[in-house]
């Protein structure tokens, strides 16, 4: 029996000894090596994300984030190629590495892209995640830049790879590129609009924002490269090219200081002397108010002569900006005002009309008129 197997192992270890059979044991043991070297890779990550988290910046989770599938992939292209090596110098067929050598550099080049696209997206959610940032709109603007980029960057060298000429197909993409911008004025006239809002920023997710110009009033959801999704105040979603945003004026209530009181309040004539008391104590209310902002303009003053009443006007500003609570403080603020008139024997007026007539004017007409 032992005699047996040591026949064995002698005829085996002739056979693998031979060129022509020998690669295929050696590419056996590429691949299983590659198989260890990745399965040791994904351990080795593991553990660092691990002790990532432990830390205070981001950045070392973003980055190994991104680095797990491409280096798992790049192990086995290069694996594979060598393989594809061994086995064309042993059979001496070029064709097949012929075939899988531009491949190689394909992948490879994919790879560096994929890992860069992952780099920018985990790092785009990591920082609108856990750091406090206000401006998201910024943040996403310049990960889509950086997607264009790592595009463009990757097509032309993949191109380059594959042996075709660059210079030559940029010249051409310019003149294609002229014919395309006259067949697709709208799309470029939104991507720029996109970008026009990315840069100056007039508004940002988030913001309540309506044009005067336009029926657009609501909050906005969402900034695309072509359009801008708003959310309207009864909840209906609304698409705006962003190509109109560049000829209309746009209002942003959402970045108020604050929030403007303005209301003119009559009251009868018949209570002339005591406007004078009237306006002396709402202003004192105003100025003891603890949601008026008494830094900005505060006006209480008699200001016409209506038909019907004697009109003074209250201008303020309050302290909030949120549309809820200004309405909660302006309520208040009127109900004061209703007390104060109250309290001073006064009435609020409203529309009356007074009509004089002599006596018995009115009887002697309709016995003229029978």
């Amino acid at each position: 029996m032992i005699e047996f197997i040591q026949n064995l192992s002698t005829d085996f270890l002739n056979y693998i000894s031979r060129a022509e059979s020998f690669y295929i044991v050696e590419s056996s043991l590429i691949l299983f090596g590659a198989l260890l070297l990745d399965l040791f890779q994904r351990k080795t990550l593991k553990a660092f994300k691990v002790k990532a988290k432990g830390t205070k910046t981001i950045w070392d989770d973003v980055f190994l984030e991104a680095l797990s599938k491409p280096i798992s992939i790049i192990i086995w292209i290069l694996s594979i190629s060598y393989v594809a090596e061994l086995i064309q110098a042993a059979t001496k067929k070029m064709l097949f590495y012929e075939l899988f050598a531009p491949a190689r550099e394909v992948g490879i080049v994919l790879c560096l892209v994929i890992f860069v696209m992952r780099l920018i997206s985990k790092a785009e959610k990591n920082i609108l995640i856990q750091s406090e940032v206000s401006d998201q709109t910024t943040v996403h603007a310049l990960a889509k830049l950086g997607y264009i980029v790592v595009g463009i960057s990757g097509l032309l060298t993949l191109l380059q790879s594959l042996g075709l000429s660059i210079s030559g197909l940029m010249a051409f993409g310019g003149m294609g590129g002229i014919a395309v911008g006259f067949a697709a004025q709208d799309l470029l006239a939104n991507f720029f609009g996109g970008l026009f809002i990315y840069t100056d920023r007039p508004f940002s997710v988030g913001d309540w924002i309506r044009s005067p110009d336009r029926n657009i009033e609501g909050t906005v959801e969402k900034i695309g490269w072509r359009v801008t999704q708003i959310r309207t105040f009864d909840k209906r979603p609304l698409y705006i090219p962003n190509a109109i945003f560049s000829q209309i004026a746009v209002e942003n209530p959402s970045r108020m200081t604050n929030r403007r009181i303005k209301e003119t309040i009559g009251i009868r004539y018949d209570d002339a002397g005591k406007m004078a008391k009237i306006i002396e104590l709402t202003k004192e209310m105003l100025l003891a108010h603890s949601d008026i902002d008494t830094s900005k303009t505060l006006i209480v003053n008699f200001n016409a002569f209506a038909s019907s009443s004697l009109d003074f006007f209250i201008y303020t500003f309050t302290k909030t900006t949120n549309w809820v609570d200004y309405h909660q403080i302006k309520q208040d603020v009127l109900l004061k005002v209703l007390d104060i008139i109250e309290g001073q024997g006064a009435e609020c007026a409203f529309p009356t009309s007074t009509v004089h007539m002599a006596d018995g004017e009115l009887f002697r007409n309709i016995d003229n008129e029978s």
